[in-house]
């Protein structure tokens, strides 16, 4: 119910002009798999297969993340919801030129040619989404395409017909200079691959850097408290552990110096993570026997130097 009310309140806030984008640069490779890792539970539980193919070099693109992630989510929803199990669910995004296109393709119930052609008006439903049980109002589409186009992109929709699965289609245009500076910074900064033990008491912040790091690669373990920290530490034997200091009960410069006490641990490099970037705390971290200091948010370029062999 919450979900659906905050959809109906998006596309209030679209039609009426009242929806503001926060834009960045963003990577969307990286923003397609953080989403697909974020839904892609939701489809395997209803007994799906679901297969995610990115394009082979980075694509930069300056968009809102938390609009785009509701894309790609509200797409995986759709799919997901009228395809009968065992279905199947493909994610593709690819770079052409000046645009980037990424796919969501299901073997569902698929679309009637007029179903087609009103897909993407709020309210409609068609015979695809007659189960009431599934708790639809017909406005997910409707959202995707308002989103996309205040991106200035544009999305479309395809199907062979009922029963014979559906494809959503979303063009973006690319930032050409970025994606040239991504190319460059992706051919000179390859880290070798660690062991990583992230260190943060808010549950989100930790489990999306754990995720940048395993798309990297990297094997992590993730931790909320300085005695959680110190039990995985000692039975993970992290290379690298990347620390938040505002911890609750033990702080990040104790959890550093308790986690250097530890055998086979001496060596570990500690990384610093925090949202306070003064002189003062940079001093704080040297002190304490942290190696380096990043600040959040945290931007992916600085983190794989900071992983790579000192």
């Amino acid at each position: 119910m919450t979900r659906l009310v905050d959809d109906l309140l998006d596309v209030s806030r679209i039609t009426s002009g009242k929806l503001r984008l926060e834009p960045v640069a963003l990577e969307l490779n990286t923003l397609v798999r953080m989403a697909v890792e974020s839904a892609g539970a939701m489809v395997r539980q209803r007994g799906h297969s679901l297969s995610v193919q990115l394009a082979p070099v980075p694509i930069q693109i300056m968009g809102d993340t938390t609009r785009l992630t509701q894309v790609v989510t509200n797409l995986l929803t759709n799919a997901a919801k009228y395809t009968p199990a065992p279905g199947r669910v493909d994610v593709s995004v690819k770079h052409d030129g000046e645009v980037a296109t990424m796919q969501v393709s299901d073997n569902g119930m698929g679309m009637s040619e007029s179903l087609l052609q009103r897909a993407f008006k709020p309210f409609v439903q068609g015979v695809r989404a007659l189960d009431r049980s599934e708790g639809g109002l017909g406005v997910g589409l409707a959202l995707v395409k308002n989103i996309v186009e205040l991106h200035g992109g544009s999305v479309s929709a395809g199907s062979a017909g009922l029963g014979k699965g559906t494809t959503i289609t979303v063009t973006l245009p690319v930032q050409q200079q970025a994606a040239a500076e991504a190319s460059a910074a992706a051919q000179t900064v390859v880290p070798s691959l660690r062991r990583v033990l992230v260190v943060d008491d808010h549950q989100d912040a930790a489990e999306s850097l754990a995720l940048l790091l395993s798309m990297s690669g990297h094997d992590v373990e993730v931790a909320q408290d300085g005695p959680m920290a110190l039990r995985t530490a000692a039975a993970f034997q992290p290379d690298v552990v990347l620390l938040d200091i505002g911890l609750p009960g033990m702080d990040g410069y104790e959890l550093a110096r308790r986690l250097r006490e530890l055998p086979k641990l001496g060596g570990v490099r500690l990384i610093a993570v925090t949202g306070h970037g003064q002189q003062a705390d940079r001093q704080a971290a040297a002190a304490a026997g942290l190696h380096s200091f990043i600040t959040k948010p945290v931007e992916p370029e600085e983190l794989a130097r900071l992983l790579s062999p000192v």
